[in-house]
C-alpha cells in the first residue's frame, strides 16, 4: 500500500553535501509498520474521490454539535467550581494552566462512572487521557516491561492498539474471534501457548461491546468467565467500550463493574459520547503497585508518571467542556445520548434493511455474501467472495462510488482478507440507502469478476 503524500522527489543533488537525508532503516520499525498507513490510506481515497459515499470513518454524527453549547458548558463547569469553594484565581488557573498531571476532572468522571456504568472507584484511581488512544499508549507502556512480555489482543481488533504496541516495540500475540465472537477457551489456549514459548503475557486488550470492527458483543455468561480466566491466568484486561452510550436499549455490565479482584484496567473516551474534538479520555487503573521496599502506590499514579514525559497533561479547557456536559446531566452522560442512541441505531437498522433489500437471501447465497447484524455501536461486518483489499477499495471508490474499510486491517497476524467493515454512524439515511445501493452493485461485479476463468 503506497500512499500519494510519500510520492516525493528525492534530495537536489546540488544540496546533498549540506542537506541531511535519513535512511528509513535507521529510524524505528514502527514506521514501516502497515498498520500505521491504514487511517491516513483511507483518508487519501476519500480526499481523491470526494463524490464517493463513505462508510470507512468511525466518526460520530455531527448532526448533533451546537457551537454555541461550548461556552455553556464551560460556563457550567466554572459555577461548579465556584460552588465548590474555589477561589477566583484558581478558576482562572484551572482554565489557563497546566493543571495536574492526571486531570482536574476525576471526581466528575468517578460520579459519572457510578451513575452511568456502575463502576465504583476513587477519582485517585483515574488518569484523564488525551483520547483513548493515549489510555491505551500508558497501560501498555506500564504493564509491558520486559523483553519476554507479550500483550493478547482480540483479533479482529481495533488498529489503535496494535499501532500503539508497534509505536512501542510491544509484542502481540493474537486471540482470533469464532464466527460467534469470543472465546474464553481460546484465549486459555493462546497464554499456554505463548508461555509454551517462554514469553509472558502480561494483558489481554478486548472490546466487549459492538466491537470496533466486528461489531460483536461479548456474552454476561463470557464475561464473568473472562474474568475468571483472566485470575486463573494471572493476567490483566484492558477493556475499551466506547459504543456502550451510543447504543440503544440496556447494556451489559461492563467488565470492570463485574470485576471484584482489580483485574480489569478500563479505557474510557468521550469521544464517542460528548465531545469528538475535545479528545478527552480517561484510564481506571486501580490495582496497587508494590515496590521492593514494601511501599505501595497505585496503578494510576504510574501511569501518570509515564504521561508526565508524553502529553505533560489533558487541556484542561477541554476537560472543562467535558467536565460542564456531565454537570449539565447531574453526571449522566446515557442522559445526554438519549437522543444519539437512538439515532445510532437507526441508522443500523436502516443498513441492514438496505442490505437486504438490495441482496435478498437467496442472491446472498448464491453470491456467498453474508453479514451479522449488530444490535448497537458503528460497525458491521460482510464476508465476501473476493479479496477485500486496498486494489478492491480503489475499484470500489472509483467505479462505484462508496468507500469502505479491509477487515485484514485489523487482523494483526493475518487474515481477514475476504470482509469488510462498514461504519453506519457518520452517514444520513439518504446517504446510507444510496451508499448500500452502490455497494452492492459493486459486490455483484467483484464477485463477477472472482467467477471469471483465471480469478480467485
Amino acid at each position: 500500500m503506497t500512499a500519494r503524500s510519500h510520492d516525493r522527489p528525492g534530495p537536489d543533488p546540488d544540496r546533498a553535501e549540506t542537506e541531511a537525508v535519513l535512511r528509513k532503516q535507521h529510524l524505528h520499525a514502527s514506521v514501516a509498520d502497515p498498520v500505521l498507513d491504514t487511517m491516513t490510506f483511507l483518508n487519501e481515497i476519500t480526499a481523491r474521490y470526494p463524490d464517493a459515499i463513505s462508510f470507512a470513518p468511525g466518526r460520530p454524527y455531527d448532526g448533533f454539535f451546537d457551537i454555541e453549547e461550548i461556552f455553556k458548558h464551560i460556563r457550567r463547569y466554572l459555577e461548579y467550581l465556584e460552588d465548590g469553594g474555589v477561589s477566583p484565581a484558581d478558576i482562572r488557573d484551572a482554565l489557563f494552566q497546566y493543571g495536574p498531571t492526571a486531570g482536574r476532572i476525576r471526581d466528575v468522571i468517578a460520579d459519572s462512572l457510578h451513575l452511568d456504568e456502575g463502576i465504583d472507584v476513587s477519582p485517585e484511581s483515574i488518569v484523564v487521557t488525551v483520547g483513548c488512544q493515549e489510555a491505551m499508549f500508558l497501560a501498555v507502556r506500564a504493564l509491558i516491561a520486559r523483553p519476554e512480555d507479550v500483550l493478547m489482543v482480540s483479533s479482529p481488533c481495533y488498529v489503535g492498539i496494535t499501532g500503539a504496541a508497534s509505536v512501542l516495540g510491544v509484542e502481540v500475540a493474537a486471540v482470533e474471534e469464532g464466527a460467534d465472537g469470543f472465546r474464553c477457551a481460546d484465549l486459555r489456549a493462546a497464554v499456554l501457548a505463548e508461555r509454551a514459548k517462554g514469553r509472558n503475557p502480561r494483558a489481554f486488550y478486548v472490546v466487549p461491546d459492538h466491537s470496533n470492527p466486528s461489531g460483536t458483543t461479548m456474552p454476561l455468561d463470557t464475561r464473568r468467565e473472562l474474568l475468571d480466566v483472566a485470575t486463573d491466568l494471572d493476567i490483566l484486561i484492558l477493556e475499551d467500550s466506547p459504543y456502550r452510550l451510543v447504543s440503544p436499549g440496556r447494556q451489559l455490565p461492563t467488565l470492570k463493574s463485574l470485576d471484584r479482584r482489580r483485574r480489569v484496567v478500563h479505557l474510557g473516551s468521550f469521544s464517542k459520547t460528548l465531545f469528538p474534538g475535545a479528545r478527552v479520555g480517561f484510564a481506571v487503573a486501580d490495582q496497587v503497585v508494590v515496590d521492593d521496599a514494601g511501599h505501595s502506590s497505585l496503578l494510576a499514579d504510574e501511569l501518570t508518571k509515564i504521561k508526565s514525559m508524553v502529553t505533560v497533561n489533558t487541556s484542561p479547557l477541554s476537560q472543562a467542556v467535558v467536565a460542564g456536559m456531565l454537570l449539565s446531566a447531574n453526571g449522566r452522560a446515557t442522559d445526554l445520548n438519549a437522543k444519539t442512541s437512538v439515532y445510532y441505531g437507526e441508522a443500523m437498522r436502516a443498513t441492514l434493511q438496505r442490505l437486504e433489500a438490495s441482496l435478498p437471501s437467496a442472491r446472498r447465497a448464491e453470491l456467498g455474501v453474508s453479514w451479522n447484524e449488530p444490535e448497537g455501536g458503528f460497525f458491521l461486518t460482510v464476508n465476501v467472495p473476493f479479496r477485500a483489499d486496498t486494489e478492491a477499495l480503489a475499484r470500489s471508490a472509483g467505479d462505484f462510488g462508496v468507500i469502505w474499510t479491509p477487515m485484514s486491517y485489523f487482523h494483526p497476524q493475518g487474515g481477514g482478507t475476504r470482509g469488510i467493515r462498514l461504519s453506519t454512524s457518520y452517514l444520513t439515511p439518504d446517504d446510507i440507502a444510496e451508499g448500500i445501493t452502490r455497494f452492492a452493485r459493486f459486490i455483484e461485479a467483484e464477485a463477477g469478476a472472482a467467477d471469471a476463468p483465471g480469478k480467485n
